[in-house]
């Protein structure tokens, strides 16, 4: 086949009209190496190529179209592009079929990734499902987070464009043609038609082999679907269970076991606001919760996968342990603000890389060693990978826990003595002790045990209130904070202690809003706060569901499901989970879909609503 470019034209017609969609309005796709993320009106808004990390090329919810899109979808009567009557996720998948009803009839599109391992493809098949309905594509593909305009090269129903890692081919059952730098395609289906488009990576020059679209969605179906069925969960609520689980799954970086926060960068915590970070690196804290969800449901593989990244990463050098990683291990994340790009609904800068690498968390030791204590309790034979690890992170502790920290929420101000830093510090003492109690590895037992009662001594004296009954958010101050709640869930104090009912208490009166939704903290209205930075947010996540499992410790069961239910309210129609919630608006915020909330989901769907003892890390023993 020869490929030439084609010759430039002029553009025939603008790109279709399309509303600026929300957040919640997208779905995901992922194949475990990186992810997509498509619009109700069939537009690719974000996705890059091979990896999460990689530069993006459709970059469109960060910006206009201009920055790059896909959109595949019917022909709307005034030259709009209509979003879709109705979407849902196939199955048990990550296989999304959209259905647009238009007076001529009704058309569904079928968008997947497939789970071949092979190079990455993004697939988008038409089925005509009644009449006969106009369809147009219009990829518009903007190579350097929607910075360059990539040339086009034709040849037959298969054009390349080059990108500034590898090289993209789409090949399609229609003719493909040129407008200005965009392909377009425009085509009709009837009832039982169907047309395939397949977007594929390749490292270098070398074109890939001709898709064979059918195929690859019934090899991604029977992936989803076998992999579901491995789920342990027998009580209710069992579709939303295997919603985040999937969404935990896809979020995984294959090739190296790591677990990305989320697959987007800068999507904002306040709309209009500053608050945008890159979530598409692997933090230790958050993998190490989504490794202790998925072993509470049975996913031992997955878990044992973390267990071989966290291994490599850190080797023997835990003297210079970061908070993250790229998902290949990588150290250098440096932040960088894309000054071109006007963000999602005008919140700028846009941001990539993040600052945080640096910080010194004390919290992701606890975090970490509790997880690795949860996967040898769920998989004993797991001990001799994960002894030298639990050694390895206790003896940072040892040296470290004294010091101030930038916190969980990984603080742009200055250190503090986090009362969350400091009784994760507790727990890697903690369950260190249990784990050489138990025999399965050597250490000092005697030091570990005096030191854990010297760090608890430590935070009942400097992060306890007695006027007000609740512990603090760092030592000195009267603030609160949501993480108190995960810490106290690490079994710090019996549920039954009124330090841990004042507190859950305290966090409920002073940090809930409407519909019992937690703030992380107070954020300021008079310039920087404890966070050293401006502006506000949403409400997290992640806080309903360590507010769920603590009232659930203390017997509170029926307040436990109300903010259940309220908490899978904040998912949008198929199912997925932003990092934050403004329930006020009842818009989601901040990166999507996210690991945190998705966990948060698990946290409350893991247990039938009964009483139950909180383990290592929160999610309560059945």
């Amino acid at each position: 086949m020869s490929l030439i470019p084609a010759p430039r034209k002029p553009a025939e017609m603008p790109l279709p009209k399309r509303r600026a969609g929300r957040i919640e309005d997208h779905a995901y796709l992922g194949n475990m190496r990186t992810g997509a993320l498509v619009d109700r009106d069939g537009s690719v808004a974000w996705m890059g190529l091979p990896r999460f990390d990689s530069k993006t090329h459709f970059t469109s919810i960060l910006g206009t179209e201009d920055h790059g899109l896909w959109r595949i979808g019917p022909v709307g009567p005034d030259g709009a592009a209509p979003a879709a009557d109705r979407r849902r996720y196939l199955e048990d998948t990550l296989i999304l079929e959209s259905v647009w009803t238009t007076e001529a009839g009704t058309v569904k599109v079928i968008d997947f990734m497939p789970t071949t391992g092979d190079a990455a493809q993004l697939v988008r098949i038409v089925q005509g499902v009644s009449g006969r309905v106009a369809m147009r594509s219009v990829l518009r593909a903007r190579t350097g987070y929607g910075r360059t305009t990539p040339q086009l090269v034709f040849g037959g129903r298969r054009v390349s464009a080059s990108l500034d890692e590898g090289r993209l081919w789409l090949d399609a059952d229609v003719h493909l043609g040129a407008r200005g730098d965009d392909l377009h395609s425009e085509f009709a289906v009837s009832e039982g038609e169907q047309v395939a488009f397949t977007l594929s990576w390749q490292p270098d020059q070398t074109p890939p082999a001709l898709p064979a679209p059918a195929a690859l969605l019934r090899q991604s179906a029977d992936f989803w679907t076998t992999w579901a069925s491995r789920c342990t969960h027998t009580g209710a609520r069992r579709d939303e269970v295997i919603r985040s689980l999937i969404v935990l799954k896809a979020l995984t970086y294959e090739p190296t076991g790591a677990m990305v926060a989320a697959p987007s960068v800068s999507l904002p915590e306040e709309i209009g606001g500053t608050r945008n970070w890159s979530y598409v690196y692997c933090w230790l804290r958050d993998s190490a919760f989504a490794a202790e969800v998925l072993a509470e449901f049975g996913y031992r593989q997955e878990v044992q996968d973390w267990i071989g990244w966290l291994t490599t990463v850190i080797g023997d050098d835990f003297d210079n342990l970061q908070i993250m990683y790229g998902v290949g291990g990588e150290r250098d994340l440096a932040e960088e603000e894309l000054d071109w790009l006007p963000g999602h609904a005008g919140s700028r800068p846009v941001r990539i890389g993040n600052g945080a690498a640096g910080q010194l968390q004390l919290d992701v030791f606890g975090e970490v060693v509790c997880a690795l204590y949860k996967a040898q309790q769920r998989y004993p034979d797991l001990a001799p990978a994960v002894a030298p690890l639990i050694t390895g992170l206790v003896q940072c502790v040892e040296t470290l826990w004294r010091e101030p920290d930038e916190g969980i929420w990984e603080i742009r101000g200055p250190r503090r003595h986090f009362v969350h830093s400091k009784i994760m510090a507790w727990a890697a003492l903690d369950r260190a002790v249990r784990f050489t109690e138990a025999g399965h590895m050597d250490g000092p037992l005697e030091h570990w045990r005096a030191l854990r009662d010297e760090i608890h001594r430590d935070v009942c004296e400097k992060g306890y209130h007695p006027q007000r009954n609740t512990f603090t958010q760092y030592y000195g101050s009267t603030e609160l904070d949501a993480a108190l709640l995960h810490a106290l869930n690490s079994g710090f104090l019996p549920a039954d202690d009124k330090r841990v009912i004042g507190t859950i208490e305290a966090v409920q009166r002073d940090l809930s809003i409407k519909g019992g939704y937690l703030l992380r903290y107070r954020t300021s209205d008079d310039g920087p706060g404890v966070d050293g930075l401006t502006g506000h947010e949403g409400t997290f996540l992640i806080g309903m569901g360590w507010q769920i499992v603590a009232l659930r410790s203390i017997g509170r069961l029926v307040e436990a499901e109300i903010l259940t239910d309220a908490l899978l309210h904040a998912s949008n129609d198929v199912g997925l989970l932003s990092e934050e919630w403004d329930p006020h608006a009842e818009q989601q915020l901040g990166n999507f879909p996210q690991a945190f909330s998705h966990i948060a989901a698990l946290l409350a769907l893991a247990v039938t609503p009964t009483a139950a003892e909180p383990d290592s890390a929160g999610v309560a023993v059945r």
